[in-house]
């Protein structure tokens, strides 16, 4: 699997989140764990979940995309059955969360969220709202570039994994430190979508692919 660094001076939050101590070893059977663990029930994944644009009474303001994808594991089998979940900010550049004081307008017909189960061929599909760049004073002039939150859980909440899907073409990732801190290019290009003709819909909304392969996808920096 590979993974960014723990520390990336250029990425200011992982200089006080990396860890400053070696690891300890983790003494109780994790199998155990796993077992006894909270896990998610499929019953409470709604019919709108994966759907950001019908959450609320309105459309949400912005360019509607359809992202789909498959989850596999190293082998390239597919991962049946797995919760995934989306979160993003909207198509301003802005997260509906109260830490998020950007000067940039709410979407009352978006809050950024939603989540489903992969079907029998580790299949998803989100349609949602094409996100915005937003500043984040990592350094000055600082900018990230348009991307969505993934998080896929195993079986339990204890197999998680949390990562970052891209848009092709977008200038901004030859300068954002979280992108450029993962320093194997090939990883890098791994985390960027791509345009899918097949996927896209008539008059209605564009289409993305990305798939995420349990022990190659670049996980999301600290």
């Amino acid at each position: 699997m590979t993974h960014p660094p723990y520390l990336s001076p250029g990425y200011g939050s992982t200089v006080l989140r990396a860890p400053s101590q070696p690891p300890v070893a983790f003494k109780a059977d994790p199998d155990a764990i796993e077992l006894t663990s909270p896990v998610f029930g499929h019953q409470e994944v709604g019919a709108l979940d994966a759907d950001l644009t019908r959450q609320h009474d309105g459309e949400p303001i912005g360019e509607r995309i359809i992202v789909t994808g498959r989850v596999l594991d190293a082998g390239g089998r597919p991962v049946r059955d797995s919760l995934i979940e989306l979160w993003q900010a909207n198509s301003a550049g802005r997260y509906a969360h109260a830490g998020d004081q950007h000067p940039a307008p709410l979407d009352p017909n978006f809050t950024g969220g939603g989540r489903c189960l992969t079907d029998a061929d580790g299949r998803y599909r989100f349609v949602t709202i094409k996100p915005g760049a937003y500043p984040w004073r990592n350094h000055p002039n600082a900018w990230r570039p348009a991307h969505l939150h993934f998080s896929v859980f195993g079986q339990a909440f204890t197999q998680r994994l949390i990562t970052q899907m891209y848009f092709p073409g977008d200038p901004l990732m030859a300068l954002d430190p979280i992108y450029q801190s993962i320093p194997d290019e090939s990883a890098r290009q791994r985390l960027i979508s791509s345009y899918a003709h097949d996927v896209t819909e008539p008059e209605w909304a564009l289409g993305y692919t990305f798939d995420i392969v349990l022990g190659r996808t670049p996980v999301e920096p600290s």
